[in-house]
């Protein structure tokens, strides 16, 4: 690693592959040009301005749970749960099916998955993974036993690792709003649009005050755009056989007008140079688009 901490900023470019269902660190997130009517149309009219000065309005509530909040009230703990794959080049679309079916499935076959997105990475990134799967678990206990459980255990050897030749795992907790829909991630809200995964290694002398300081502003700046944004979670990787990265980021876009829009905001740009860039060592962005289900899988 460069002694300036340098990484080469992830470029944006759209694709239409839906899920089946050298500087000083600089935004992981995605830049963008893209006009702000976009977001309005596509929300019913609110009245959005990112420019210093202008306000924003919204007709959507967003579910946003952070463990940086004071606020617990009203709150319900949940476990993330993000595994990344390296497929093989030579995977075919028949091969890519039965994989991510079979991923998809292992939510009927034991208890504690209350939630799971996944598909094909629709962005190019550094560390050349393909293909990204996210599952929600109410305790810690649950993500436990499903690491060893038989039929899981089966699904990665017969029907994972030989398609693939690589995967990394990161499990954090965090708080979502107490209720059925943003626990379960279930609705209209949650039927579509791109899931964001961000994985961040922070330097750790700087666990603690500025790395807590840094997720707590963006949270704050996260919940400024329910219009955007359909719930949001972070937290402190705990996977004892991933360490690669410190911590997650997951966040439900709903739409990839909305997710350029808010990474390429003048407020997420800021606190990006001013809270994050010096104390972080890398990043992985990736993401992927959401159907609802039964257009791709099953």
């Amino acid at each position: 690693m460069c002694s300036t901490m340098c990484i080469q900023t992830p470029t944006f470019s759209p694709s239409t592959t839906h899920c089946f269902f050298r500087q000083p660190i600089s935004s992981p997130f995605l830049s963008s040009s893209r006009k702000l009517y976009n977001v309005l149309r596509l929300n019913g009219g609110v009245n959005v301005q990112f420019s210093n000065g202008k306000k924003r309005g919204a007709i959507f509530s967003a579910s946003v749970g952070q463990n940086s909040s004071n606020d617990t009230e009203g709150k319900r703990k949940v476990v993330e749960h993000i595994c990344l794959l390296k497929a093989k080049e030579n995977l075919s679309e028949e091969e890519e099916k039965d994989m991510l079916d079979y991923l998809y499935t292992t939510q009927y076959q034991m208890r504690g998955i209350i939630a799971i997105t996944l598909g094909r990475i629709s962005d190019q990134n550094i560390e050349n993974y393909t293909h990204a799967v996210y599952m929600r678990f109410q305790r810690k206990e649950d993500l436990g036993k499903f690491y060893e459980n038989p039929f899981y255990l089966g699904v990665l050897r017969e029907r994972v690792m030989p398609y693939c030749h690589g995967l990394i795992y990161v499990d954090f907790e965090s708080e979502v709003e107490d209720d059925i829909l943003p626990i379960f991630r279930k609705g209209e809200e949650f039927n579509y649009g791109v899931e964001f995964i961000l994985l961040i290694s922070f330097a750790k002398s700087k666990f603690g005050g500025p790395a807590e300081d840094a997720l707590a502003s963006l949270a704050e700046l996260i919940l400024e755009f329910p219009s955007l944004i359909v719930q949001s979670t972070q937290g402190l990787n705990f996977c004892p056989s991933s360490k690669e990265y410190t911590h997650g980021v997951v966040i439900r876009f709903r739409s990839i007008e909305a997710l350029e829009l808010f990474t390429g905001s003048t407020e997420y740009k800021d606190i990006w140079r001013s809270k994050f860039q010096m104390i972080v060592q890398k990043t992985l962005p990736i993401h992927f688009s959401v159907d609802p289900v039964g257009t791709e899988i099953m």
